[in-house]
């Protein structure tokens, strides 16, 4: 890992495509910019975390969910055709 000093308004350059730019400090924080591609990601690391772990709870749904949504939408159990929709007054 490479650990840089840096002040607010001087850069640390990426490659020959990325920018971060030391915006402001603040206490125990820093604001940095950065200047990528469209095509790089650019995550933080605790939202990244907290979807991750979110996908997993719901994968791991209980075996009676598919059942409860299914009667929630109309559908029929067993994997049948759904119910027609009621018509629409006139």
């Amino acid at each position: 890992m490479l650990v840089l000093t840096r002040k607010p308004g001087e850069r640390i350059l990426i490659g020959d495509d990325i920018v971060i730019t030391i915006l402001d400090s603040r206490g125990d924080g820093i604001r940095i910019g950065i200047d990528a591609p469209r095509g790089v990601k650019i995550q933080r690391e605790e939202v990244l975390r907290a979807v991750t772990e979110a996908n997993m709870a719901a994968a791991k749904a209980d075996s009676q969910a598919e059942d409860q949504l299914k009667a929630a939408l109309g559908l029929t159990l067993g994997g049948s055709a759904p119910l027609a929709p009621p018509s629409a007054p006139q």
